[in-house]
């Protein structure tokens, strides 16, 4: 029987499968996008480049867990590097629009990696 939480983060951390991983770093980024984009219609800039930085070192972890041995990495290659771009110039110029273009591509990558992860684990409706 688990009985402290570092003994039940432990299990949980060997039971999460890689598609769960890369759920959860789309979340992350697609949380710290949303946030960064919030703190542009505030004019808090620290709060802006604090969560747009962090959204760009999720996106450089999905481009690092990229596996090259199939040719749809390369797109995702290129789709990551352009929303980086687009958190950038988010970033410095302090407009919202490049920064929901980002955040549109993540959704749309994470509902499509989801529906795959439950179609490869047959949980798919």
């Amino acid at each position: 029987m688990i009985n402290s939480p570092l003994q039940k983060y432990q299990q949980n951390q060997f039971q999460t499968s890689p598609a769960q991983l890369l759920l959860m770093l789309y979340d992350g980024a697609i949380r710290f996008v949303k946030l960064g984009v919030s703190a542009i219609e505030e004019s808090n800039f620290e709060k802006t480049n604090t969560n747009l930085c962090k959204a760009q070192a999720v996106i450089h972890e999905l481009i690092a867990a990229l596996n090259y041995d199939y040719p749809v990495a390369k797109t995702l290659y290129s789709v990551y590097e352009y929303m980086i771009h687009c958190l950038i110039q988010a970033n410095l110029k302090k407009d919202v629009k490049p920064a929901q273009e980002a955040l549109s591509h993540l959704t749309e990558l994470r509902e499509a990696w989801e529906i795959a992860s439950k179609s490869i684990n047959g949980t798919a409706n």
